[in-house]
């Protein structure tokens, strides 16, 4: 028969048939009373390179968010000074900031009272005039179109503010989107007149 080779093993022998249910017992190192704990010192040296990866980790970053600052020239060409007493009342004037125009309406007080007057419930963008002249006297806007970024033609438009020929947007004289596809009104720059009469903006 093929079964005639097995014989019966022992209770005694089974223990070497791959069980490892008795290993932690026989191969435990037993610390003697006295023995210093080598697992608190494990513990100690893990944390101590965990804090010091961190550390360098929070320097690297730190190192290269500083490295991406602007340098000191650029920080000055962050603002720009304008002149504005010698504009018209009645007239825009066109100037550069950061690449982009600005353009510096001083109004008129007919055009004042007029965009004061102004229902903003019908308005695409609703924005009060007041909100958009900090001095109803000067309206500083970005003059770049909300629709695809053209640049409007001051003093037109059926507004009489500004037109953008690239696809029709009318503008009014508080930079309000009035007529046509652009979305938003005519973005404001941050601004400071000064005492003296000067604009600052940046």
């Amino acid at each position: 028969m093929a079964f005639s080779s097995l014989k019966t093993v022992g209770a005694a022998e089974t223990k070497n048939l791959g069980s490892v249910d008795h290993y932690f017992e026989d191969d435990r190192i037993k610390k003697q009373p006295g023995q210093p704990n080598q697992r608190d010192y494990t513990y100690l040296v893990l944390g101590g390179g965990r804090l010091l990866w961190a550390s360098g980790a929070r320097l690297a970053a730190i190192t290269f968010i500083s490295m991406m600052n602007p340098a000191a020239d650029v920080l000055a060409l962050a603002s720009a000074e304008f002149e504005t007493e010698s504009i018209p009342v009645g007239s825009t004037i066109t100037v550069k900031w950061r690449g982009k125009p600005i353009f510096i309406r001083h109004r008129t007080e007919e055009e004042i009272a007029q965009e004061a007057a102004v229902n903003i419930a019908e308005l695409r963008h609703p924005e009060t005039d007041q909100q958009r002249a900090v001095d109803p006297e000067w309206l500083i806007v970005i003059g770049i179109c909300t629709h695809l970024g053209c640049v409007p033609l001051s003093n037109a438009g059926d507004y009489g503010g500004w037109f953008c020929p690239c696809h029709g947007s009318h503008y009014d004289v508080s930079g309000r989107i009035r007529k046509g596809p652009a979305p938003l009104n005519l973005e404001i720059p941050p601004y400071v007149r000064t005492p003296d009469g000067k604009l600052v903006i940046g």
